[in-house]
């Protein structure tokens, strides 16, 4: 059984890129996972490389950044290559089934986050979509008021359904 379960802050942006014949989203990026036992001299985290595949992919460039709590669940792989000067490099990733948003960005963060995928022609269309949708979002919302832990709080009790 290979079987990952990690909780962690993202130690640096996401990275998207997409394979070049089939056009698959994958995304990059690493997490640290603070040790529940220290002993001095050693570090207090590990650091894990993440892999994501697909739409998860595409989300997890367009919603996370660096410092962000997230869990993944996956599998471990190894990464072993040689290089050009046949120097052989050994590694492990996590590769990502599953990633949960632990923490949700600030309208700010979102603004920054949308300013910084505009300026990847590779993100465009995303940041297109993601600003129509989240445009509709807002129209719908009507009376309705998010506060900062994400939960959407109710003007009256004759919005509550039951």
């Amino acid at each position: 059984m290979n079987q990952v379960n990690l909780v962690g802050r993202l130690t640096r942006d996401p990275v998207l890129r997409y394979i070049p014949n089939s056009g698959t989203p994958v995304c990059r990026f690493s997490i640290a996972v603070n040790r529940e036992f220290k002993r001095e001299g050693q570090p207090d985290a590990d650091f894990f490389n993440i892999v994501v595949w697909g739409k998860s992919a595409e989300s997890c460039a367009n919603f996370l950044v660096k410092g962000r709590l997230i869990a993944v669940n996956g599998s471990m792989r190894n990464n072993n290559y040689e290089d050009k000067n046949n120097v052989k490099h050994y590694g492990i990733e996590i590769n990502a089934n599953r990633v949960e948003f632990l923490e949700w960005a600030t309208n700010t963060e979102n603004k920054q986050k949308s300013q910084n995928n505009q300026n990847n022609p590779q993100n465009t269309q995303n940041h297109q979509q993601n600003n129509q949708q989240s445009n509709q979002i807002q129209q719908n919302q009507g009376s309705y008021q998010q506060d900062h832990n994400g939960f959407t709080a109710i003007d009256s009790d004759d919005d509550i359904p039951f």
